[in-house]
């Protein structure tokens, strides 16, 4: 038996037509425009590609968006004082600042210095707590994205078992938040976990999300297991290019596996669409409208 392949392509690009309705009701019913901010420092070309791609798509969605490109060397007082003045802009619903920063920006203070509720990242210590503590909270967009895609095989998440492979504050750790929410039950795995073929055979759900090329091999996997590949590892070919590749070994697990996302095509597709879905929560939550259906 082969695994059924969710396409994450095709299901980020039904919660972007999604999020557009709402924000057209949302524009007709209350005359409010969501609006996100995307502030850029230096000239990495990976994340010139991201903040491209999510300009575009915010401006598809109806949405305002908001570009803020900075030199490299921009100082951290200018930084925090760019985003004083977006916490205050009544037109700016979601504020992310693209990482990584240079390494003279320290990356925590910056976190910091955001909103709350303007947090879209759901990176802030507010919004993180909050999520641990399984109260609403603006949640990270990829775990976010993780979610929605696991529920496009299993409607409902309950009593199943899930193992998360990682640990970051980005993916993993929000992750398993998510996941108690949706009442599944979590083990949260990493690089020093001790014996970790044993603990994803337990597993009805794997989130691989480590950063170790092909590390999850098709022989840890439950016969039948639904399988999340958040890894986007960037390898080099024979012929002298490069191809992307997951955490998980792909051509492996689709012997085993019961669903598997791509890499790409899976978790990546869902990143920033998720992203849309946070502005339009926020600026609901800003004007204390109802939550959006989406």
């Amino acid at each position: 038996m082969t695994a059924r392949i969710i396409d994450g392509k095709v299901i980020a690009a039904d919660l972007r037509a999604r999020v557009a309705g709402e924000v057209a009701r949302v524009k007709r019913e209350n005359s409010l425009t969501p609006g996100l901010a995307v502030v850029l420092v230096g000239n990495d070309p990976a994340s010139e590609v991201y903040v491209r791609s999510k300009h575009t798509q915010t401006q598809a969605a109806g949405m305002a968006s908001f570009e803020h490109k900075l030199s490299a060397d921009v100082s951290q007082a200018d930084l925090l004082a760019l985003i004083a003045g977006l916490n205050g802009d009544p037109a700016v619903h979601g504020i992310l600042v693209q990482l990584p920063l240079p390494k003279h920006l320290h990356t925590e203070t910056i976190i910091n210095a955001i909103d709350p509720a303007k947090d879209v990242d759901g990176l802030h210590p507010n919004n993180a707590g909050r999520l641990a503590g399984g109260f609403a909270a603006l949640s990270p967009c990829t775990p976010l994205g993780c979610i929605i895609l696991t529920r496009s095989v299993h409607p409902s998440l309950e009593g199943m078992n899930a193992i998360v492979i990682g640990r970051s504050n980005l993916v993993g750790r929000p992750l398993v938040q998510l996941l108690l929410n949706e009442n599944a039950t979590v083990t949260i795995a990493h690089s020093r976990s001790r014996d970790l073929p044993k603990l994803c055979a337990q597993a009805d759900l794997v989130y691989a999300a480590v950063g170790k090329p092909e590390m999850v091999r098709g022989s840890w996997l439950k016969p039948g297991a639904t399988v999340i590949d958040v890894g986007i590892n960037r390898i080099p070919t024979a012929e002298g290019k490069t191809k992307l590749i997951g955490d998980v070994a792909f051509q492996e697990a689709l012997d085993v596996a019961g669903a598997i996302t791509p890499v790409p095509g899976g978790v990546g597709q869902m990143t920033v669409a998720c992203l849309l879905v946070n502005t339009l929560r926020a600026a609901c939550a800003i004007h204390k409208l109802p939550a959006p259906g989406v």
